[in-house]
């Protein structure tokens, strides 16, 4: 887990040298490409089981936001019904437990059987490599939020338009400081001071050992 020093200021943006640049696209696709060809059975397998226990597509598709602010559109195998969106904002109650207890629901109604599994394993985001090698995320990096999301916690915490726009200088990762250090545990101000911290920080060798420490913090959930 990155640690936070006492006397860190979240008041300017980061700045990233051209070296800095060139190494984490590197990374990043070299990675992509290595775990795609790691994980080409589960390609096969995965579309097969979603089918077979669920209607709809294969992957979910969502609107998220993206290096400085532009919308891209996030890609995982899908893990829920195929109308869950519509599911939760067409139901008052389970909308705003949703936004209270940061965007997550312990006990989601929506996930199907095959879909717990591959939360659990986070075999879901496996599809996220296409984001990466298109250059809308990197596999390291701030978490990709929802559009709602800021919002909301714009209005719930007094900080948060701050840390989130230093968050954004940088591409959204499929793993990063905060998924390594908790996940769903870490409340959202501290996750998001994690990801300003991680932008501010930027270091190469932060990224590796995030990527090392990846494994363990996926084995943790079983």
């Amino acid at each position: 887990m990155l640690s936070i020093p006492e006397d860190t200021t979240f008041n300017q943006l980061p700045k990233f040298s051209k070296g800095y640049l060139i190494s984490k696209r590197f990374i990043d696709v070299v990675g992509s490409l290595f775990l795609l060809i790691l994980f080409w059975p589960v390609w096969i397998i995965i579309p097969i089981l979603i089918k077979a226990k669920s209607k709809g597509p294969i992957f979910y598709k969502q609107k998220r936001v993206g290096l400085r602010g532009k919308p891209f559109t996030i890609l995982k195998f899908r893990s829920m019904v195929a109308n869950a969106d519509e599911i939760i904002k067409n139901d008052p109650k389970l909308w705003r437990k949703f936004q209270e207890s940061d965007w997550k629901l312990e006990d989601d109604p929506r996930v199907t059987s095959v879909g717990r599994w591959l939360r659990r394993l986070t075999l879901d985001e496996l599809p996220q490599l296409i984001n990466v090698l298109r250059g809308e995320m990197s596999l390291v990096g701030p978490r990709a939020y929802r559009f709602e999301e800021i919002k909301y916690q714009e209005k719930k915490h007094s900080e948060a338009a701050r840390l989130i726009k230093i968050a954004l200088e940088i591409k959204p990762g499929i793993t990063g400081p905060w998924q390594t250090s908790g996940r769903n545990d870490v409340p959202f101000i501290e996750r998001v001071k994690l990801d300003a911290y991680y932008a501010l920080k930027h270091s190469i060798i932060d990224d590796i050992i995030i990527i090392l420490k990846t494994p363990l913090a996926m084995i943790s959930r079983w």
